[in-house]
């Protein structure tokens, strides 16, 4: 019976989630060797903002479909990855299971961690054959959650997802940048991710679904403590990130100076949250001045994506102009 242990692996939350698992295993691997805030810059991570009508939790991570969301961010990184991933409903699960045990064991066999839907995000990082079961980091905890193989896929969400990385080609660093400039703009103008479901809300109306949901009250209380608290560690890595590659356009300068005067708002707007016995939780006096900070760093962050349209606009961009022979197709 085989086992194996990435005891060097260590998940911490502290960005997204996925941004945290990705981390933890490039870092190990030796394929990143930056600060996490650049991986969150270079992947375009940190731009996503969506925003449930009710504020539910699920926001954070409800970006679209997860396979497509991610996989510019892998690309611009130059690496090799393969996922799969669906409903666990389908009557095809079983086998997709099965096959996805398998890979990703060989993966671990090779050193590489692999990114699961726990929910959020986490790294499978060992396994063993004896007992059946994965070795799981979720970020919060330093003990590891067992996985029985039997079990791999299966959560309350009824959506799996798994992903392996492999191999790397180098790319210099005014490619990825600009890419990220890109993956930003996208992120900010494409409003909804997850069509037909119009209830959650991508880039600059997510700003609108949020302030709108503050103003009536109908919302999730758990969930906007949640979003808030994540919107201000994204905006915060996106600000540090421009500060460090702000050099190569003369353009990033006016957008880092937007992000700096929303730093300023973030220090406000934490100030609303409170710890409580069960987590996180939004001052009961906080809405009026929450949607009044939202509404600034609304106009600041189209301030800073019109700076990115400049910079794209100077450089031919072949991924988009580009249509594949037999045209394009949504995500299954």
């Amino acid at each position: 019976m085989a086992e194996k242990m990435l005891a060097h692996m260590m998940m911490k939350r502290e960005s997204k989630s996925y941004v945290d698992s990705l981390y933890a295993i490039l870092t190990g691997t030796g394929q990143f060797q930056g600060e996490k805030y650049m991986l969150a810059g270079y992947t375009g991570m940190a731009f996503k903002l969506s925003v449930h009508k009710r504020l539910l939790p699920m926001s954070v991570t409800a970006y679209g479909q997860w396979g497509v969301a991610h996989q510019g961010g892998i690309n611009n990184l130059g690496l090799f990855t393969i996922y799969d991933g669906g409903r666990s409903r389908h009557p095809t699960f079983a086998y997709y299971q099965q096959d996805a045990v398998n890979w990703v064991k060989r993966s671990l066999d090779e050193g590489k961690g692999v990114i699961y839907w726990i929910p959020e995000f986490g790294v499978i990082y060992g396994y063993d054959d004896a007992d059946q079961v994965f070795y799981v980091q979720d970020g919060w905890s330093k003990e590891p959650q067992i996985l029985l193989y039997d079990n791999f896929g299966l959560n309350f969400t009824g959506f799996w997802y798994c992903q392996i990385f492999g191999d790397q080609v180098q790319l210099t660093e005014q490619e990825m940048v600009i890419e990220s400039l890109r993956l930003a703009i996208e992120d900010w103008d494409i409003p909804y991710r997850l069509l037909p479901d119009q209830n959650i809300v991508s880039g600059r109306q997510a700003y609108d679904v949020w302030i709108e949901a503050l103003h009536s009250g109908d919302y999730d209380g758990s969930g906007a403590a949640y979003l808030l608290d994540s919107y201000c560690q994204s905006r915060t890595e996106i600000r540090m990130y421009l500060h460090d590659v702000r050099g190569l356009w003369t353009e990033l300068e006016h957008a880092w100076m937007c992000y700096n005067r929303i730093a300023e708002l973030i220090q406000q707007m934490r100030a609303l949250l409170v710890r409580e016995e069960h987590g996180l939780a939004l001052k009961e006096d906080a809405n009026e001045q929450l949607v009044q900070w939202l509404g600034q760093a609304k106009l600041l962050e189209e301030q800073a994506v019109d700076s990115f349209r400049t910079i794209s606009a100077q450089y031919a961009d072949r991924k988009r102009s580009t249509v594949p022979r037999w045209g394009t197709h949504s995500a299954r």
